[in-house]
């Protein structure tokens, strides 16, 4: 069972077989139950959540930014981001993998009542990616693992200051200054050098509970506390919130998130402009702005490949990256109000991530085979 927990694909594996589960049980016979579980108001209070889905997206899902955090924290002090070379390669096509997408996307839509969905497919989920590398085991060099590690690590930051910045909600000033100032505390127990998470816990729920009052997505609250807690507790911490998180917080996201009971027109879901524009950014616009910048890069001597890697090998990572689903599932919640965008998009991450993932092992299968011989 640890040896189960501990290997990296079997987030992937748990998360596809969730989703799938979640799909089947929407469009059951019998689907009423299940629909309502997650959608049922159990308090009118407004200042708190007020349904499972809202409970999962606005508070579980602060968890999870903040264990992505510290992941991101840990990469930037002693990891694969800790000096400007390192960094910058993958930062190039980082850059590339979040721009093109969001350009095709607004190429495509063409409406302007929904462009706000542009920051949607600019997300790589790290746990299917690095699943898909997994499959295939120690064939896949350590370099092109970290690559995409170090590509998928930016990209998160890159997702998470989009939620802040660009999908705040209806921002309540004074909510917004309690909260940054709750975290006049924290820093000082972390200047003061306080390695009990404990002292931590109440001003972390305190900020949350401002910040989800202010309007502003709780991801912040849980990026802003990972990188004001004391580095020493990166390692403690990912460790005790690693089974929750991957096992427990990211199974029920992508159950409440793909509860999607399909229309009898859904034909003109897929022709939707939402849809086109996202399903083509994600598995068209990944690869193409992170191929393109890669070697942009390289060619004006800006940065380097890591040695041995491929162009074939680079292709498929960016390939790979197409797989988007976490983040991009949580950016849809923020972005959209309507129902037909919000299960055009949907299905358009679940479509382009699957084609993605299947798309990118057999061709990272292919040129790892190429390159031994």
């Amino acid at each position: 069972m640890k040896k189960f927990f501990n290997d990296s694909k079997s987030t992937g594996i748990v998360l596809l077989c969730c989703t799938v589960v979640s799909v089947l049980l929407a469009n059951g016979v019998q689907n009423s139950p299940y629909l309502t579980l997650w959608t049922t108001h159990f308090t009118e209070i407004s200042i708190v959540p007020h349904s499972l889905l809202h409970v999962i997206n606005e508070g579980l899902m602060s968890v999870f930014f903040f264990f992505a955090a510290i992941e991101i924290k840990r990469e930037v002090i002693s990891g694969e981001l800790n000096s400007v070379k390192k960094a910058l390669m993958p930062l190039m096509s980082a850059v590339g993998g979040m721009l093109v997408p969001a350009f095709i996307y607004l190429v495509l839509c063409g409406d302007k009542s929904n462009n706000i969905g542009w920051g949607i497919p600019m997300a790589t989920d790290i746990a299917f990616s690095l699943a898909i590398f997994s499959l295939l085991g120690k064939r896949v060099p350590v370099a092109l693992r970290i690559f995409l590690t170090a590509v998928a690590v930016i990209d998160d930051i890159g997702g998470i200051i989009t939620i802040a910045v660009f999908y705040p909600g209806n921002m309540n000033m004074s909510y917004l200054l309690m909260g940054m100032g709750t975290l006049a505390v924290p820093i000082l127990l972390s200047y003061k050098k306080v390695s009990n998470v404990l002292f931590y816990i109440p001003f972390g729920l305190l900020l949350w509970f401002f910040i989800y009052n202010s309007g502003v997505s709780t991801s912040l609250a849980g990026v802003l506390m990972a990188f004001v807690m004391p580095s020493s507790l990166s390692h403690k911490l990912l460790e005790r919130l690693h089974i929750p998180v991957n096992f427990i917080i990211l199974p029920l996201f992508a159950m409440a998130n793909t509860a999607i009971v399909f229309p009898d027109n859904i034909t003109q879901v897929f022709t939707s402009p939402v849809y086109m524009g996202i399903f083509a950014a994600l598995s068209v616009g990944k690869p193409l702005g992170i191929f393109l910048f890669a070697n942009v890069a390289a060619a004006l001597k800006i940065a380097t490949l890591p040695k041995g890697i491929s162009q074939l090998q680079l292709l498929s990572v960016g390939i790979i990256c197409g797989i988007g689903f976490t983040v991009s599932l949580f950016i849809t919640s923020l972005a959209f109000a309507d129902a037909g965008n919000i299960m055009a998009a949907r299905l358009a991450i679940i479509s382009a991530s699957l084609l993605s993932g299947v798309v990118g092992y057999f061709l990272l299968k292919l040129a790892t085979n190429t390159a031994k011989k």
